[in-house]
């Protein structure tokens, strides 16, 4: 189940308060929680010191926010608890079923929330990328960084068909356990229409 947010109203003089559903998309829609739910996409269990140290560009107690808010959304739920110095210290584990929006969420979507998801989704992408730049030794001809662009023409079933070998494709890599001689890379999938077809 996913959290709500605590909305404060006036009514006839009283103040109240109710608790309203978040949707995933509104909990993603922001690129400080996409570059968490990046960092925590292999399913290790995480601390906010450990994200700290990944995200070392965003400061501590902006970390320990966006994470109480994914906690509360259901994205992230605290994985065990144990005592550090008097203090107990949270491990979190990103939920993977919670992350993927529904097809109902992306269909109730308006072109403005898409808008906004592909700023965010952009915003968190180009802070990853300066991140990458700004750690010493970075080498983008070494390291294979690409950034390139094709246009393809496709029919529906064209699409449909290469989609399905990228994601399969994808889905293979991704089942890859963390290892000494492997480095966690970032690759991100951009695809839409650029005319309206006939």
């Amino acid at each position: 189940m996913g959290g709500g947010a605590i909305i404060v109203t006036i009514e006839n003089g009283i103040r109240c308060a109710r608790i309203e559903p978040v949707q995933t998309s509104e909990l993603l829609l922001h690129p400080v929680r996409l570059r968490i739910v990046h960092a925590a996409l292999d399913g290790m269990p995480f601390t906010t010191s450990d994200l700290c140290a990944r995200l070392d560009d965003i400061s501590q107690a902006t970390i320990y926010r966006h994470v109480a808010l994914l906690v509360e959304g259901g994205l992230v739920e605290v994985d065990s608890e144990q005592r550090v110095r008097g203090a107990v210290e949270r491990r979190y584990r990103l939920q993977p079923a919670r992350i993927a929006m529904s097809d109902d969420e992306v269909a109730a979507m308006s072109t403005d929330d898409h808008s906004r998801g592909f700023t965010a989704a952009i915003a968190a992408l180009l802070a990853e990328f300066n991140a990458y730049l700004g750690r010493d030794g970075a080498n983008p001809q070494a390291d294979s960084v690409s950034y390139k662009q094709f246009s393809l023409w496709l029919s529906e079933h064209e699409k449909a068909a290469f989609v399905e070998e990228l994601s399969a494709a994808i889905r293979r890599r991704m089942r890859n356990e963390p290892s000494p001689e492997r480095r966690r890379h970032m690759l991100s999938t951009i695809m839409f229409p650029t005319d309206l077809g006939t």
